[in-house]
């Protein structure tokens, strides 16, 4: 059954909360140079399928230049992702 699967899959993937009150820009690169594609609502979780090296941001949790992708062509600035961690919790993006 595809749903089962699907479902199976999604629950399967890690998921990691945006700071408290923050709509945050989702970007098509990692950089702040890159175009808006959305803005993430309060409260949002997000999947970090790999990070990489962009432009230096900072934000609710540190100073740092790690963008992670949460979905194909979309990035958010790691300071504004708790994942317990001041480096890298994923794979390098390819």
């Amino acid at each position: 059954m595809v749903l089962g699967w699907s479902t199976t899959a999604t629950a399967a993937l890690r998921t990691y909360p945006v700071a408290p009150d923050v709509r945050l820009n989702v970007r098509s690169g990692p950089g702040t140079d890159y175009t808006i594609v959305r803005v993430l609502p309060e409260g949002s979780r997000v999947p970090i399928y790999c990070q990489t090296p962009g432009t230096t941001v900072t934000g609710p949790y540190g100073t740092s230049n790690i963008w992670d992708n949460i979905s194909n062509g979309e990035y958010v600035s790691d300071t504004y992702v708790q994942t317990g961690s001041d480096g890298y919790v994923a794979s390098r993006c390819a």
